[in-house]
C-alpha cells in the first residue's frame, strides 16, 4: 500500500490553488499574442450587464405581447404570422439565455429559459390539433389553411 499522506498533498494543492487568480488560472479567451490577449480580457471586464438585460427586456416585451396578438390566427397567413411571432419569442429567449448564462446572471436566465418554454408552449396550442396530436377546438381547427 502507499505510505503517501494524501490530506497533505491536497492542503498543498489547495493553498498553492489559492494563490492564483481566477484570470490566470482560466484565461478569458485563447489569444495569439500578448497585445490580443490584454484586448479581449479588457472587452470581458468592460461589458456591463445592461446590454443583457435590454436584450432579455426585449424579449419579454415579446412575451407579454404575444398574448394580446390582435389578428385572427386560426389559418392561412395569420396562423403563419402568428407561428413565425412565436418562433421569434423562441429565438429571443434562446438569445436572452445565452448572454444570461454568459454574464453569470442567474435570475435573468431562468426567466429567459421561462420564455422558451413559454413560446413552446404557445406553439404547441397551434400545432398538436392540427397534426393529430389534441383534439381540434373552434379556436384551434384541425386544417392550416382557411376553408
Amino acid at each position: 500500500m502507499n505510505d503517501r499522506n494524501w490530506d497533505a498533498e491536497l492542503k498543498k494543492i489547495d493553498s498553492a490553488m489559492e494563490s492564483v487568480s481566477d484570470e490566470a488560472m482560466f484565461p478569458a479567451k485563447a489569444a495569439k499574442s500578448l497585445g490580443a490577449r490584454a484586448a479581449a480580457e479588457g472587452a470581458q471586464r468592460t461589458t456591463s450587464t445592461l446590454g443583457v438585460f435590454a436584450r432579455l427586456s426585449l424579449a419579454v416585451a415579446l412575451g407579454v405581447a404575444i398574448v394580446f396578438w390582435p389578428y385572427a390566427a386560426r389559418c392561412g397567413l395569420g396562423l403563419a404570422a402568428y407561428m413565425g411571432a412565436v418562433a421569434t419569442l423562441i429565438g429571443a429567449g434562446v438569445w436572452s439565455a445565452v448572454w444570461t448564462w454568459r454574464h453569470r446572471a442567474a435570475k435573468g436566465h431562468s426567466l429567459a429559459l421561462l420564455l422558451v418554454v413559454w413560446g413552446l408552449v404557445l406553439g404547441s396550442i397551434e400545432v398538436l390539433p392540427r397534426i393529430g396530436y389534441a383534439i381540434p377546438s373552434a379556436s384551434h381547427p384541425a386544417n392550416w389553411t382557411c376553408p
